[in-house]
């Protein structure tokens, strides 16, 4: 299908395409690499995609963004400067079929004009790994080159052996000044002159939320609505506008990497202590559409994680605030996950705990399995304590301090390993001081308890004393 120009006449809203009409995402789609807007990090001088183009190889690439970005407008432009075919795929549509159309397509057109094939997959992460394998043979014999489009991680949606043959080229959501220039633009040209005054502009651009397609989308709704596609010079405010604009949706995504990167920023803005930062964050998730339910206990996790012993009040209020929400919904029950993530950004952080717990399960995992030491093991028949279980156990509560100091507690042969070391913050800072303690009494009751096994070994004449007395 042929592209309309990058800017029709004036009094041109759609173009006439098989009895249809172009929606203005597409009328105003660029016909040169230099009328694209945005993306400057790859397009501009000395850039990796400007240096592509200037050297006429085209190579295999994955372009990585969020949606309305321009991955498909690039990839269209890159074929026409390399004077390729340009043939396009829908992962989300096609299967591996359509691949094998797409592969005589480019042999055919490599034999009757003899030059090369650029092959467009759009939401190639959709494609499963028998689909995206089916294109490596004939990316390595250079029937065509391959470009991808995802809006979702590389490293986790495309095959290795795909992904080590393309270049992934990121591309970055746009920014104000980008909107504003499409704005410009789009009255310019297919809107007959239309005009907005600057809180007008700023509410599109802010609908919009970095996405060129929404903007102009949305921006086609509002001249539509006030009759600027018919007459000429239209001018609307704020106020026109926002009449028909939906409510804005922001760019959230439930499953995909927008989602994992929103709640991981949470996660970290509690770790960091910034209780803004992490109000801001959660609130984010919740007005893009997260079940409160999941961020409740993603906030339990965080308790236990990052704060544990330093402040067990911590894991108190976030099950409170999770009870509360299961209670009283939303939005009232938001208010309680809000308070817990305010509570936990701001207390004492400790992650000993949890260092301490993965220490042991990986000790554990390649560790032998020990025998529990007789004084230990539990003996509720007359059998077992004839065997000696529980023999000669000390019951802490009856010694001084409720403390049988000495005692040991590791399995024969296993060293004592501090594998839980209390942090110098908060409630674990007096954990310390108390453990440190215990192990002073540990040690005193040992060097006496040494300091008497000499002295029956004397007493005995099994000790050094017999020999030096005797010598």
């Amino acid at each position: 299908m042929p592209r309309p120009p990058s800017a029709p006449q004036p009094g041109l809203l759609f173009e006439e395409e098989a009895g249809g009409t172009v929606p203005l995402a597409e009328s105003m789609r660029p016909q040169r690499i230099d009328d694209v807007v945005g993306q400057s990090h790859l397009l501009g001088t000395g850039r990796p995609l400007r240096a592509a183009l200037d050297s006429g190889r085209p190579h295999s690439m994955i372009f990585w963004g969020p949606p309305g970005v321009g991955k498909t407008t690039l990839a269209r432009l890159l074929a026409e400067a390399f004077g390729c075919q340009f043939v396009s795929i829908s992962a989300v549509l096609a299967g591996v079929r359509d691949i094998r159309e797409a592969v005589e397509t480019a042999r055919a057109e490599r034999q009757s004009a003899g030059r090369g094939t650029i092959v467009f997959v759009d939401e190639v992460h959709r494609f499963n790994k028998a689909q995206q394998d089916a294109f490596l043979p004939h990316v390595e014999s250079g029937l065509f080159v391959f470009v991808g489009a995802t809006t979702e991680n590389p490293s986790f949606e495309v095959n290795n052996a795909l992904l080590s043959r393309a270049q992934v080229y990121v591309l970055r959501r746009l920014e104000a000044e980008d909107l504003r220039e499409l704005l410009a633009r789009a009255c310019g040209g297919p809107l007959n002159g239309l005009l907005l005054d600057e809180p007008a502009v700023g509410l599109l651009a802010e609908s919009a939320d970095g996405d060129g397609r929404r903007l102009l989308n949305n921006l086609e709704l509002v001249a539509a609505a006030h009759g600027a596609m018919d007459a000429a010079g239209v001018s609307l405010d704020a106020s026109q506008v926002a009449q028909v604009l939906a409510e804005r949706v922001r760019r959230f995504d439930k499953g995909g990497d927008a989602f994992y990167d929103q709640i991981s920023a949470l996660h970290k803005s509690v770790r960091g202590s910034h209780p803004n930062a992490a109000l801001y964050w959660l609130v984010r998730m919740l007005d893009g559409g997260a079940d409160p339910r999941y961020l409740a206990r993603r906030i339990v996790r965080m308790a236990i994680e990052d704060i544990g012993l330093a402040d067990p009040r911590a894991l108190r209020m976030a099950l409170d605030a999770t009870e509360v929400y299961e209670r009283l919904g939303s939005p009232e029950g938001e208010l309680a996950l809000s308070q817990a993530v305010i509570y936990l950004a701001c207390a004492a952080k400790s992650a000993a705990g949890y260092r301490a717990y993965n220490e042991v399960r990986a000790f554990v995992a390649q560790d032998g399995s020990r025998d529990v030491p007789l004084h230990l093991r539990n003996a509720p028949t007359k059998l077992m304590k004839g065997l000696g279980h529980g023999r000669d156990y000390r019951y802490a509560q009856d010694e001084e301090h409720g403390y049988a100091a000495g005692e040991r507690y590791m399995p024969e042969g296993l060293d004592e390993t501090d594998w839980y070391r209390p942090e110098p913050r908060g409630m674990e800072a007096k954990i310390g001081e108390r453990l440190a303690w215990l192990r002073g009494l540990d040690e005193e009751a040992r060097s006496q308890e040494r300091t008497g096994r000499q002295g029956r070994d004397v007493a005995a004449g099994s000790g050094p004393g017999r020999h030096e007395a005797s010598s």
